[in-house]
């Protein structure tokens, strides 16, 4: 495994692979890997000859107010990990490299990126579709492979692929959970004990509106109040940051549950900012 850490470096060995005939799969990350992580780069590693993993804390997608500073590292051990799970190159660039100074060019797709994670991290999408599509383009990769857990940036990353005719092809996994159902994230160190304990109620009140819908239940406030009490009775800890139902592809908020469906939300947990989501109806 090559270990890279600037963007022409990538774009030069990602070139020389192509030319060669290799193609090449992309799993972009901002490290501190789990076992979510490690999903995505074994899927990958058997979708394209060759497999490119991102190791950036992108400072774009951090608000002033958000733990840009504090968000958790360990690039020894995620290197080790890339290695072991069969990465070609890992891509390790400095936030200089890849922003210059007066950097003044952005990506975003404010239809998709208004609501859900948007409405309490505005800038975030527009520092997530640059830096992806910066990988896109250093690595040429021909798939790329994202997470079920941050569905609103899969949703929207597919969007800007399909608007701008991106030559990628875009493969997601499902949410990877601990044994008791909380959706691994690099943030979870931050819980406490406590926090952490009652953490798995996030997905019990999931559960509990997909058991609302196919129990024939199809009224959007309805279920969102029944999901409110659960976590009331049980998420003590918790401060709501939203709860939606919506459209799994236009992100578009619903009054029903008739068509397709999905309910995501995102939850503060003393310092961490847990999302999930489930699909009411696929």
């Amino acid at each position: 495994m090559q270990i890279l850490t600037s963007p022409q470096e990538l774009a030069a060995l990602c070139r020389q692979w192509h030319t060669a005939g290799d193609d090449i799969a992309l799993v972009p990350t901002m490290g501190y890997y789990h076992a979510g992580h490690m999903d995505l780069m074994r899927h990958a590693r058997g979708l394209a000859r060759r497999m490119v993993v991102s190791l950036f804390v992108n400072p774009a997608q951090f608000g002033p107010d958000e733990d840009l500073a504090a968000y958790p590292r360990d690039a020894e051990r995620d290197a080790t990990i890339a290695r072991e799970l069969g990465a070609d190159a890992l891509f390790m660039p400095e936030p200089g490299s890849m922003y210059a100074a007066d950097h003044a060019t952005w990506v975003e797709v404010p239809e998709l990126a208004r609501g859900l994670c948007g409405q309490s991290r505005p800038i975030h999408f527009r520092g997530v579709c640059t830096v992806v599509l910066k990988l896109f383009m250093l690595s040429q990769a021909d798939v790329a492979v994202f997470g079920q857990k941050d569905w609103q940036q899969q949703a929207i990353i597919r969007r800007m692929v399909r608007d701008l005719n991106l030559p990628v092809r875009i493969e997601s996994r499902p949410t990877v959970r601990e044994e008791d159902g909380l959706a691994l994230s690099s943030r979870n160190v931050y819980l406490s004990p406590e926090e952490r304990a009652q953490a798995p109620h996030i997905q019990q009140g999931l559960l509990l509106a997909r058991s609302l819908v196919e129990g024939g239940e199809n009224r959007v406030p309805v279920i969102r109040d029944a999901v409110l009490a659960h976590w009331v009775r049980h998420l003590p800890l918790g401060r709501l940051d939203y709860l939606s139902i919506v459209h799994p592809q236009t992100l578009a908020a619903l009054d029903t549950t008739d068509g397709p469906a999905l309910m995501a939300c995102a939850v503060r947990m003393g310092k961490a900012r847990l999302i999930d989501n489930i699909l009411l109806r696929p």
